[in-house]
């Protein structure tokens, strides 16, 4: 039998404000335990939420970027559970009227396109950390981030495979990024997913019993998990057994999902409106004036890349994966006015492979667009070889002098001269009477032997075209 995997995630993104969703406490990363949870944040008696309206408008600000309906009305509701790192005994969400309805992402996987739809996002606060290191047996409550504010973004069963699932991840970590309103660190816990998976014979329309897998922080290890779980169920459903609707936790070292417990259904976690808190009312005003605070989005800088620049879809999706990048590459083309592909094969091969190996980011890069565009304007006038700008590339990175000094200083001027290069052909003709023999008598694969020879004579400095054209001509001269 043909299985389908139906795949659903819930993506929790930690947003970027100073404070928390319901205090003032700050939500800065790396605090000692237990130093930034305030009264509010612990539940003390007597005292009263206040809503962040930074988190409020980063919720519209997503919304409106994946064309989502935005509930004029929407209502914060208590989920009732016990947890030991959870001190109120219950967790602020959304819940019936989330602040952010149905909405679409689209996905870009093997050259097809694929949209994928979003159920809804709601605003909630974080609950605590335990720790169970370093406390003999013992666990420890860190509640630093109890109440720092969080869009859960819930996909609709769209995805059919664990590859879609990492491009929807992807996806929604780039646009999140880009409205400024999650700063994606994953390490820390800023961009997390839990990821709903079941099976179902294919062509049928029915979904199978699902199985949640929670709180999965990479990319690599999302997709190693869901690979995981399908063919589990596949396995257990082929020998019989059935899939149990339960939550599961993925173990990294040893590449499997286990049960953590039975899933919970919405009525066990006796969700009711918050007393505390009024409904959250949003004006149209508001969203107009959010909407004026939108950045050019990932998909719409997609498809101008594409057209503008020429790009093929997989260089605008590289140049396009963060701001950062895509304003370096378009600085680089518009400082150089050199062709597009040209600009965007140095900064994916040549710049990003040095920052690769060196551990930066592009906005740490040691050579400047204006660098690079000036190294570029030599390759196009043909002042240096595509071979020598490798090497005066090395040099910028490492001086952060420009192009045109370090060309001058370390006297690496192409030779386009063609009475200088014919001397030189001259003389490596002369130089190799028995590989001229050879060629002329029908071995042609020795044109490269006098080409490179040509090249060592001139330090590499000849025109490499130039040096064929000519070399071509006084060697079928000689036939």
């Amino acid at each position: 039998m043909e299985w389908e995997p139906v795949i659903g995630l819930e993506i929790h993104v930690q947003l970027k404000t100073k404070s928390k969703i319901f205090s003032g406490a700050s939500t800065a990363y790396g605090a000692p335990p237990n130093t930034q949870a305030c009264a509010i944040d612990l539940g003390m008696p007597g005292v009263l939420p206040v809503l962040n309206e930074a988190a409020v408008r980063m919720a519209v600000k997503f919304g409106l970027a994946v064309e989502a309906e935005i509930t004029p009305r929407s209502v914060f509701a208590r989920k009732n559970y016990f947890y030991p790192d959870l001190p109120k005994g219950y967790q602020i969400s959304q819940y019936e009227l989330p602040v952010v309805g149905k909405g679409h992402l689209m996905i870009h996987l093997d050259g097809r396109e694929k949209r994928i739809g979003i159920t809804r996002a709601h605003l909630e606060e974080d609950a605590g950390k335990s720790l169970h290191e370093d406390f003999q047996g013992m666990t420890g409550i860190d509640l630093n981030r109890a109440g720092t504010p969080l869009l859960e973004i819930v996909s609709e069963p769209d995805l059919r495979s664990p590859q879609e699932a990492v491009a929807y991840m992807k996806k929604l970590h780039q646009l999140v990024v880009y409205l400024g309103i999650c700063d994606g660190n994953m390490q820390e816990g800023s961009f997390r997913c839990d990821a709903n998976v079941s099976v179902r014979p294919k062509g049928e329309e029915a979904f199978g019993t699902r199985a949640e897998i929670k709180n999965v922080n990479s990319f690599r290890f999302v997709e190693r998990a869901i690979g995981y779980e399908i063919e589990r169920q596949i396995e257990l459903l082929e020998s019989g057994g059935a899939v149990v609707q339960e939550t599961r936790l993925y173990d990294a070292d040893k590449d499997e999902t286990r049960p953590m417990r039975t899933k919970e259904e919405a009525n066990d976690y006796r969700y009711f409106p918050d007393p505390d808190l009024l409904p959250l009312v949003i004006s149209g005003e508001f969203i107009e004036q959010v909407r004026r605070e939108l950045p050019e989005l990932p998909e719409a800088k997609y498809h101008r890349f594409l057209d503008q620049y020429g790009l093929k879809p997989y260089d605008a999706e590289v140049l396009t994966a963060s701001q950062a990048l895509a304003d370096y590459f378009e600085e680089v083309v518009k400082r150089s006015g050199c062709d597009a592909k040209l600009c965007a094969n140095w900064v994916m091969v040549e710049l990003s492979g040095a920052l690769n190996k060196a551990g930066l980011d592009i906005t740490q890069s040691p050579v400047s667009a204006a660098n690079l565009a000036g190294l570029l304007k030599r390759i196009a006038d043909d002042t240096i070889s595509g071979k020598i700008a490798k090497q005066v590339f090395e040099l910028i990175w490492e001086s952060g002098k420009d192009a045109d000094t370090l060309i001058e200083e370390k006297g690496l001027k192409q030779i386009t001269d063609s009475g200088e290069i014919e001397k030189i052909i001259d003389q490596v003709i002369a130089d190799n009477p028995k590989q001229l023999e050879q060629y002329l008598g029908g071995k042609d694969k020795l044109f490269g032997f006098f080409v490179g020879q040509v090249m060592k004579a001139t330090g590499g400095k000849a025109n490499p075209q130039q040096v064929n054209q000519l070399l071509k001509a006084k060697l079928e001269a000689r036939r």
